[in-house]
């Protein structure tokens, strides 16, 4: 018997390849300072600098918003001075009239890569990467591939293939859709880069 045509729609949609965040070449779709702290080099969003510090958070934001996904994406993290550190948020948004990002943040740096904090909020790391397990799975100062997944309130992060968190928010009043960003931390002589984000909506 033939699959009705709307079975198949929808077998094909659930099916459907993640889909790219980024053309590699332009910042379509995207907000922030790209005139000073962001810039395009080989395909990747780099932010900030190893021979300027950076002075504090920037971050670069999809203009959409995002509920219940898995993200994809190549980063590396690289410092000569000061607290080295990024992140990617998600189901964040803008403080009004402000550089700084609330919400949830996939962390980067030294004792924080692998786990969850909450950016200007609770102000908090809300899961905690063990760091013997970090330490087998990363590759500092070189690419490495991050995964999140978020399905209502349960958050999942992976690095290089290897699940660091598994959280589910206890507080039903924090929001389950946002914007996506990469983040500089501010206060070091570092440069953030990211490349290959895609997404699939769940």
């Amino acid at each position: 018997m033939k699959a009705p045509a709307v079975f198949l729609a929808l077998a094909a949609f659930a099916s459907a390849a993640p889909i790219p965040l980024t053309d590699g070449k332009t910042f379509e779709g995207w907000e922030g300072d790209t005139t000073k702290t962001w810039r395009i080099e080989n395909g990747a969003f780099v932010g900030g600098s190893v021979t300027e510090t950076v002075l504090h958070n920037e971050f670069l934001a999809t203009k959409k918003s995002y509920g219940n996904f898995e993200l994809r994406l190549k980063f590396k993290l690289v410092g000569t001075e000061g607290f080295v550190n990024g992140g990617i948020q998600f189901r964040s948004k803008r403080i009004p009239n402000h550089y700084e990002m609330i919400g949830y943040q996939a962390d980067m740096g030294e004792g924080f890569y692998g786990s969850l904090y909450d950016e200007s909020r609770r102000n908090k790391i809300l899961a905690a990467a063990d760091k013997e397990v970090i330490a087998k799975a990363l590759h500092l100062n070189e690419w490495n591939d991050y995964r999140i997944r978020c399905e209502g309130r349960h958050i999942q992060l992976w690095i290089n293939g290897v699940q660091t968190v598994d959280y589910t928010e206890p507080d039903e009043g924090i929001a389950t859709s946002g914007q996506i960003a990469v983040q500089i931390h501010g206060g070091a002589k570092a440069e953030a880069s990211y490349k290959d984000i895609v997404i699939e909506e769940l």
